[in-house]
């Protein structure tokens, strides 16, 4: 019997259509064993986005709910199964689920609206407490007015509560809230400038469902981040947080070493998983290594053997990017970098205040951390306060990374074509057309106050390395890296051998040490030499080679390659030596 081809899950959020759907599934049921045994009665668990939130509050959902469908096969053969505790809570609770990542919307009038769309298709799914006999006059008219969108801000403000204590009434059993992406709507409040309205509402809204709610059992909100306590969870002291920082509930979310190997072996892509680690794994959530579950799942899916960015190309990065390259002083710092493959070290805030970000150079490293473009090598305390150690995950994000520099380079440079034409001439040893594109860029873009810090290398330095970002995927980009005897400032190694390599020494004119440009110059090519740079490019099979250094003096910049050895002559050999001696 010919085995059929895997069907995996992308786009499918809804436990109960993924397995009867006969689609391979990785098993997370564990995390039900884990939403009881937990001692706190509201768990938020704020994870990057397509990490599989939806998907398993659906499943928690399918388990807690009490229902007439028989859904029990759905959790055969899963983790799950073998838990008789947590069969004591099968199908035994009402459920509130409500997911709110499609509410994005450019005003507060229509966030509302869209918060009231959400609300409206809960309560429908309820509509039998209208005609149990619980409801009175004024309860019954609020009802009906959420299911029909008409019902006042202050009336959707009760709605959470109001439900879960007529769902609690009707069942005679407590209620279990699952809110998916709970924070959405506070994202785009703060890109589209209706932020304090939308917490206002949302501190109201949530307060009122999980605060001292005598006919809660548990709640669980997912979320991208934990906004800060004192803007929204005021007040709430029974939600526990599970960062992605914590070990419990580590791998709950994202695909281990473990699973993503058995993916890989039941779609017969044994040969890819070394690749498929290096795009898709490198985050660390409470240590444990994970790979970006959408990303290789569309891998898998594709089955063309080609590696994209799938998990950069499912949301706008704009938010990103404005950080990145038009943030709070330090920040294009900080990004050059992480673009070289260096690390950040970083005092972590857990409780995102958005509006920080744009003030606020710690809180902007903070944010990218938890929605998934860092990640945190190393933890540590330090006089109270968590520091981290930041790098970029993977090479998908370190792609996305680059495009976003790139795009900005571009209109340092004068256009794509100008950058272009650089990385051209950079890759051909053309020391002159090199010289004139920075010369170009410092001069008409760049201002005077750049290279005035106390280490104007630095911004040459970062300068010339976000330059070279476009020269990815076919090169590797190394910074201050070791190689030969010494470090080499920058240094552009092909992946396939028989392509070109640079070593390229940067220096900075010291004038108020009397050095000029020609010892500048000089100082340069002896670094080169005397460090053997070019070391590790001979390894990799580079030819032809080109060694240049660029000399900065405030905004003038000057380029030459590196002389050249001359050959010494071969050693002739023993008997033509001989013959010569006895002509003589």
């Amino acid at each position: 019997m010919v085995p059929q081809p895997l069907r995996f899950p992308i786009g499918l959020s809804d436990f109960r259509s993924l397995r009867e759907g006969g689609f391979f599934y990785v098993d997370k049921t564990s995390l039900i064993e884990d939403v009881i045994a937990e001692g706190a009665q509201v768990m938020l668990v704020p994870r990057p986005r397509r990490f599989g939130k939806t998907l398993n509050l659906s499943m928690l959902r399918c388990f807690f709910e009490k229902s007439a469908d028989a859904v029990r096969p759905l959790f055969d053969g899963l983790a799950v199964a073998s838990s008789e505790s947590a069969w004591a809570h099968f199908q035994r609770y009402p459920v509130i689920f409500m997911t709110f990542k499609d509410v994005k919307p450019r005003s507060w009038e229509d966030c509302l609206a869209g918060i009231s769309n959400v609300l409206a298709r809960t309560y429908d799914e309820h509509r039998y407490l209208l005609t149990d006999g619980n409801l009175n006059f004024a309860n019954t008219k609020i009802f009906t007015a959420i299911c029909e969108r008409r019902a006042t801000k202050s009336e959707l403000v009760i709605a959470l509560e109001l439900l879960s204590r007529l769902l609690a009434k009707h069942h005679g059993e407590k209620v279990v809230i699952l809110l998916d992406e709970y924070d959405s709507p506070i994202h785009a409040g703060y890109a589209n400038r209706y932020y304090d309205d939308v917490i206002a509402f949302c501190r109201d809204f949530l307060s009122g469902g999980l605060k001292d709610n005598a006919d809660l059992f548990k709640g669980v909100l997912t979320g991208i981040l934990r906004v800060a306590r004192e803007s929204l969870f005021s007040g709430l002291n029974n939600v526990e947080v599970y960062s992605l920082l914590r070990a419990k509930l580590a791998t709950a979310f994202g695909f281990t070493e473990t699973e993503v190997r058995g993916l890989v072996e039941s779609a017969g892509h044994d040969g890819a998983i070394d690749t498929i680690r290096a795009y898709y794994n490198g985050y660390l959530f409470g240590g444990q290594a994970i790979y970006n579950p959408w990303s290789v799942l569309s891998f898998l899916n594709r089955g063309d053997g080609v590696f994209r960015p799938y998990w950069i190309d499912t949301s706008s990065n704009d938010l990103v990017r404005e950080l990145l390259l038009a943030g709070p002083e330090g920040a294009q710092a900080g990004f050059e970098t992480l673009l070289a493959g260096g690390t950040l070290d970083k005092r972590l805030d857990e409780n995102i205040v958005l509006r920080d970000l744009e003030s606020r150079p710690d809180a902007i490293w903070s944010f990218l951390l938890f929605t998934g473009y860092l990640k945190a090598v190393e933890v540590s305390m330090i006089d109270g306060r968590q520091w981290c150690k930041l790098a970029v995950p993977n090479t998908e994000v370190a792609i996305a990374l680059a495009d976003m520099a790139q795009a900005w380079l571009e209109t340092q440079a004068g256009g794509s074509d100008a950058l272009q034409s650089f990385l051209d001439a950079l890759l051909r040893g053309e020391a002159v057309v090199v010289e004139r594109h920075l010369a170009h860029m410092l001069k008409v873009n760049l201002s005077f106050f750049d290279t005035a810090s106390p280490e104007p290398e630095r911004f040459y330095h970062g300068l010339v390395v976000g330059l070279l970002a476009g020269l990815a995927p076919r090169y590797e980009v190394r910074s201050n890296r070791e190689s030969g005897y010494g470090r080499c400032d920058v240094m552009v190694l092909p992946k396939a051998a028989g392509q070109p390599g640079v070593v390229l020494e940067l220096k900075r004119v010291d004038t108020e040490a009397g050095e000029t440009k020609e010892k500048a110059f000089a100082a340069a090519f002896r670094q080169i030499q005397d460090r053997d740079c070019a070391a590790e490019l001979h390894e990799r099979g580079a030819t032809p080679i080109h060694a240049m250094a660029a000399i900065f003096d405030g905004k003038r910049v000057f380029v030459r390659a590196a002389p050249t050895k001359p050959k010494k002559p071969a050693p002739k050999s023993t008997a033509v030596v001989k013959k010569k001696r006895a002509a003589r």
